[in-house]
């Protein structure tokens, strides 16, 4: 079994996210999926939201825990023996940014590989971002995030 770690924000979880994870762990068995607190960007979700949200979305997919850190990436991996970092591709302007973020924890942790998830076709317009814009329109949710996520979207955003 090879242990993987896939880090994001998830500020909120995304179908697009959900469907990395579940393909990342059916390839390597273990992933910890890592929420990390970011202090450049100012999240709509607590940290604690974040992880319960994705505790409730993969506790169906064998193999996944939901982690959380400050720092980097690859320290987390280190520590913990995963040797795989895994990343979402959406298209090609996340492209140039991933690269450079493979390469900087490549330096800090020479042992682990950097694996990218093409995002599939009908998800690649999800982000996190797109979500939080749309529904902050008025817009329906439901088909891009789970059940949960839209609910407190709706909750927490009025347009």
């Amino acid at each position: 079994m090879i242990k993987a770690v896939y880090a994001g924000s998830f500020d909120p979880v995304t179908n697009g996210h959900l469907d990395i994870i579940a393909r990342a762990a059916n390839l390597f068995g273990a992933l910890t999926v890592l929420v990390m607190k970011n202090e450049a960007k100012t999240p709509l979700f607590s940290v604690e939201e974040r992880i319960e949200f994705l505790k409730k979305a993969t506790a169906h997919i064998p193999g996944v825990c939901v982690e959380t850190a400050d720092g980097f990436t690859a320290d987390y991996a280190h520590a913990c023996g995963a040797t795989v970092l895994v990343r979402g591709l959406r298209g090609a302007a996340d492209i140039e940014p991933e690269l450079a973020a493979a390469a900087f924890n490549k330096n800090r942790y020479p042992q682990a590989e950097t694996v990218f998830f093409p995002t599939r076709p009908e998800l690649q317009h999800v982000s996190s971002s797109a979500v939080k814009e749309a529904a902050r329109a008025g817009a329906e949710v439901d088909s891009l995030v789970p059940p949960e996520v839209a609910a407190a979207l709706k909750k927490l955003i009025k347009p």
